[in-house]
């Protein structure tokens, strides 16, 4: 099994089988973000379009999800889907 040093969770994890899109960012994706940060990634883009009502036919909600993403493998502060509450765990 592939292992990467996530960039997001900072600590040698399982990396994605393959890039999940074409291109440089799938690439950087594939090559420093680890299957697991990739699924946290998915389920908060979920939480975005569903929250906000994005149409991914709209370039700008494409660009603001791309906006998102890039924050959240860089550690940043991203976007929260209004009334979501994280399960407590």
């Amino acid at each position: 099994m592939r292992t990467v040093q996530c960039r997001k969770l900072k600590q040698q994890l399982p990396g994605l089988e393959r890039p999940p899109f074409p291109g440089p960012k799938g690439q950087d994706i594939y090559d420093n973000i680890s299957a697991e940060a990739w699924q946290q990634w998915l389920q908060h883009q979920t939480r975005l379009v569903n929250e906000k009502r994005l149409n991914m036919m709209e370039a700008s909600s494409r660009s603001y999800l791309q906006e998102q993403m890039q924050k959240f493998f860089s550690g940043e502060e991203v976007d929260q889907a209004e009334g979501y509450v994280p399960p407590s765990s």
